[in-house]
């Protein structure tokens, strides 16, 4: 499996960078570990920390491992802050905080897993040898001794590093045979640094891919949307895919790659979708911007807009394909595995929503709107609508010039046209010309359901028309009263 990264720079180069960070790790990070050190114990800056170090990236929050037991943690770092937290005493760690800084201290770890769930019997190891060891792969295997700053790679982490490679510190069926998550994190970690996964440990992934239906789905949601968020999401994907790791996740995925998009313009559906991703990402903003990256739900709705097709294809006279519908069909598809990997409602609802919507737009390619087809467009899209410009945009992976340009124009032209109508009214909150209380007090009537006939009759009045005269309102809700046989 071979990522797309930028070629990583020799170690000679990694090494002045890390150097560099670690000897200006703050003064209050070589007083906690001395203390550690006083009291006889060893402690260890470990994992991200140590490899974003190398990479020249800095954090406030570090991960450290020791030789003392949590209790003793705890008792130490008491006297370096008043701000610890427990929560992970069953794994033997406990949190700090001081001032901007972070720490969480774990005990050297020896665990072993029973081979049914990834949940470890949790047992507290001797050494920090041993520790680096069940770590899920070599990059994440270093560590610097504190306080004397000593670099420990047993297994290579530095090379892997420099290599753009990830491999596992011991072998890779061990390693995913004890915890089938680690499979996801290399996917993940494949889409964050653009990395390649090493041949024997993508083997190990695809021997053993459905070992992830043992791993809860909120725990194989956060590692999907991980990867997502990555610089390379279609390396990433493309790693869950060809192990066979998405046949479990996201089945919906790997199914694309047995339709034929209509216009033939791309090897499959699935290799068009991974296209419709980058380019979306591609059109993300800036964090000031309308949609600052990196969006999940733009991402997501990307990855899952066509994930319809599959079931709505059909072949039609003449040898064409079809895929009538499939907007819809996707969307009550996307709902129901989001609800299932255990995303939250508002997540679920605004990327189903633009799953729903991303066809929309062609609607105006063949023939120009009114301006009441523009208002119920982005009265349709709502909060999603500056997403749904992005999304439409991504979705033109044609190698046709022309059709590409007038797409390209014909979206440019409808923009303008929602920049012209917003000049002139309030398109992004269309509401009626008359409110309930104002329909009551013309007509005469108390609440009821009349009120909400007359209510979404001057709503249609309002998208139709644009705004109304307050006489021209009272006429029309007046006349239409009338024609209810009032």
């Amino acid at each position: 499996m071979v990522g797309v990264s930028d070629t990583p720079p020799p170690i000679d180069v990694l090494r002045q960078r890390a150097e560099l960070l670690w000897n200006a790790l703050p003064p209050e990070i070589i007083e906690l570990a001395e203390s550690f050190s006083a009291a006889g114990h060893e402690i260890a800056l470990v994992g991200g920390p140590v490899r974003d170090a190398f990479l020249g990236r800095s954090s406030s929050d570090l991960d450290f491992a020791t030789s003392a037991k949590p209790d003793e943690t705890e008792r130490l770092l008491r006297q370096w802050t008043r701000s610890t937290w427990d929560m992970g005493r069953e794994f033997g760690t406990i949190g700090g905080r001081r001032g901007d800084l972070v720490v969480e201290i774990t005990t050297y770890r020896a665990d072993e897993y029973d081979g049914v769930t990834r949940k470890p019997v949790v047992a507290f190891g001797t050494s920090l040898d041993g520790d680096l060891a069940r770590r899920d792969f070599t990059i994440n295997a270093m560590a610097v001794r504190l306080p004397a700053r000593e670099f420990v790679d047993l297994h290579g982490g530095l090379a892997d590093l420099a290599g753009g490679l990830l491999r596992t510190p011991v072998e890779p069926e061990v390693s995913f045979g004890d915890d089938p998550l680690r499979m996801m994190r290399a996917a993940r970690f494949a889409s964050q640094l653009g990395f390649e996964i090493e041949p024997a440990t993508f083997s190990a992934m695809s021997r053993l891919a459905d070992r992830i239906t043992i791993v809860s789905a909120e725990r194989v949601r956060d590692e999907l949307c991980k990867l997502m968020l990555g610089s390379s999401p279609r390396v990433g994907l493309g790693a869950l895919v060809d192990s066979g790791i998405a046949a479990h996740v996201l089945p919906e995925l790997p199914a694309l790659k047995l339709e034929v998009d209509e216009h033939h313009h791309h090897k499959d559906v699935y290799e068009h979708t991974l296209t419709v991703v980058e380019q979306a990402i591609d059109l993300e903003t800036a964090p000031d911007g309308a949609v600052p990256g990196p969006d999940l739900v733009l991402r997501l709705a990307a990855l899952l807009h066509d994930i319809g097709k599959p079931p709505t294809k059909r072949h039609e006279p003449g040898g064409g394909v079809s895929f009538h519908h499939h907007e819809v069909v996707g969307a009550k598809m996307t709902r129901r595995r989001m609800k299932e990997l255990r995303f939250d409602k508002d997540t679920i609802a605004a990327v189903t929503h633009l799953v729903e919507l991303h066809l929309r737009f062609h609607g105006y390619v063949d023939a120009r709107w009114s301006d009441s087809a523009v208002r119920r467009y982005v009265t349709d899209a709502g909060d999603q609508l500056e997403r749904l410009h992005r999304l439409t945009r991504a979705d033109v992976t044609t190698r046709n010039r022309r059709r590409a340009d007038r797409l390209s124009f014909a979206y440019d032209d409808l923009e303008q046209r929602i920049a012209e109508l917003r000049e002139k009214e309030e398109i992004d909150a269309i509401r009626p010309d008359l409110d309930g209380n104002e329909i009551m007090q013309i007509l005469g009537i108390g609440p009821g359901r009349e009120v909400g006939m007359a209510y979404k009759h001057m709503l249609e009045l309002r998208m139709e028309h644009g705004p109304l005269s307050p006489e021209r309102a009272r006429e029309e809700l007046v006349a239409w009263w009338e024609g209810q046989g009032a």
